[in-house]
């Protein structure tokens, strides 16, 4: 696993709250933190994982969906040309994972995750998002109308908020700190930090993009 390095910023998108959001396309995908509630948080990696925590100036809370993985990174075979990244706004992330782990089809692997855990129970439903990045890639949601789960072939785009269904969205993402800066870039309101994920026939690269000063 490789972090790449930073690329020059570029804005899409449209000025409203979506919450977290996600971008999976055929070898790249994105994740986004965007909150009003809890803003200082940041990304970090650690043991194979990319992480969202709070700041040090944080205020603490008990919430149980504040810090979690947001990507794991799994090699079924032990080796990295057989990669695949589970991504996602919550701990379904690492289930997701261990599934694809046991072997599991992705779309399996992802379809049961989000059915296990459900929409988040919180004072507004907010739906779990999350895909797989490998040799085919998924994006789904969870929602308490719906479980959708789709195999994507170009950038999808799907977020907790507002764009709650899978949508095609024009955008060319050349690497994993491109995707990371692009997510976080989208004039989506309240951007806190945003993660990246690039798979090859190689390996899998990742990135990070964290608000200025983290």
């Amino acid at each position: 696993m490789r972090t790449d390095a930073y690329l020059p910023r570029t804005r899409y998108g449209e000025d409203m709250y979506v919450g977290r959001l996600l971008l999976v396309g055929p070898d790249t995908a994105a994740y986004r933190v965007s909150s009003r509630s809890f803003p200082n948080r940041k990304i970090v990696g650690r043991n194979g994982a990319l992480t969202v925590i709070p700041t040090a100036d944080a205020e603490a809370t008990e919430n149980p969906y504040v810090s979690y993985n947001c990507v794991r990174v799994v090699e079924p075979e032990g080796d990295e040309a057989t990669a695949m990244a589970a991504i996602g706004n919550g701990t379904h992330v690492d289930a997701v994972a261990e599934k694809l782990g046991l072997g599991y089809p992705a779309r399996d692997a992802l379809a049961l995750s989000l059915l296990a855990y459900d929409f988040e129970k919180d004072d507004y439903d907010t739906p779990r998002i999350a895909g797989v990045l490998g040799s085919e890639s998924f994006v789904g949601i969870v929602r308490r109308d719906a479980v959708v789960v789709e195999r994507v072939e170009e950038p999808t785009l799907v977020a907790t908020y507002e764009k709650s269904s899978p949508e095609g969205i024009d955008l060319e993402l050349a690497g994993a700190a491109e995707a990371a800066r692009t997510a976080y870039d989208l004039d989506f309101e309240h951007a806190i930090c945003a993660a990246g994920v690039t798979r090859t026939a190689e390996r899998i690269d990742v990135a990070i993009e964290n608000s200025e000063g983290d």
